[in-house]
């Protein structure tokens, strides 16, 4: 898999697909380039498509001295990338965290951008638990115990099913992504890692409409991490807005809209 290194700081990434349309893609969490590999069926014959690890995910790796992520270096990386490349537009796809850092690049070079897709994507409304885990001080390294000794947390999450606290697929994804030491560290890293991935929602829009860039938004009916209701001024604000809704939780919306594209891909040929 090739990669760019850039101050001990390696960035991997996956092609995918042979059309000439270039599209970078990020993943979400606890995921890795990977997760793109079916929509080469469904955008493979149009685009060529980039898909990158991200850092703490796949064999991407953030040296400590460039933590937290600041978005002026992941501009470097990505300055770079498309320097090697010989690419002068493209197409971009985030899904959940990785929304991100599609929206990083929307912020630090719209004018590049032809178009964007973004799945239940993050960074549109920051969550409360990723502002407990940022917020300096106690809570910070009380989370941080958490990794070595996590029975508090899971104690936490019992008493939030017992009352009905939090909706289930939540209590099932919060188990699922720190049942393990090293899915626990991930956690850590990535939600400090990125803790400087915020984004001034009303700059995006107008650089979006400015730049006349169509927005495409895929969300989960069913999803409880990013509901329709925290996008929802968003998408109204876009001029050039679409916003389609799938009948799926927040797990398996990325292969669910690549099995769309494909429909409406085939669908077009006939």
């Amino acid at each position: 898999m090739p990669y760019l290194l850039q101050d001990k700081s390696k960035l991997f990434y996956r092609v995918i697909g042979r059309g000439r349309r270039v599209m970078l893609a990020f993943h979400g969490y606890g995921q890795s380039s990977s997760y793109y590999l079916p929509m080469e069926k469904a955008l493979g014959e149009d685009y060529t498509i980039y898909a990158f690890d991200l850092f703490f995910h796949g064999r991407s790796y953030l040296n400590k001295h460039n933590m937290p992520l600041s978005k002026e270096f992941l501009e470097g990386f990505i300055e770079r990338f498309l320097e090697k490349q010989e690419i002068q537009e493209f197409s971009l796809m985030g899904f959940s965290m990785g929304g991100k850092f599609a929206l990083t690049l929307v912020e630090c070079m719209p004018q590049r951008i032809r178009e964007l897709f973004l799945i239940a994507p993050d960074g549109i409304k920051t969550s409360f638990w990723y502002n407990i885990a940022t917020y300096p001080g106690w809570l910070q390294q009380l989370f941080k115990r958490t990794v070595v000794k996590p029975e508090f947390f899971f104690g936490m999450l019992r008493m939030l099913q017992r009352y009905n606290l939090v909706h289930k697929s939540l209590i099932r994804f919060a188990r699922y992504q720190m049942d393990s030491t090293p899915k626990r560290l991930r956690v850590y890293r990535s939600w400090i890692g990125f803790r400087e991935l915020n984004f001034d929602i009303r700059k995006i829009v107008q650089l979006l409409n400015q730049h006349h860039v169509p927005v495409t938004m895929f969300l989960g009916e069913y999803d409880e991490i990013i509901s329709p209701k925290r996008v929802s001024v968003f998408m109204d604000a876009l001029e050039k807005g679409e916003l389609v809704i799938l009948k799926t939780g927040h797990s398996h919306l990325l292969q669910e809209v690549a099995e769309l594209l494909h429909r409406r891909r085939s669908s077009k040929e006939d």
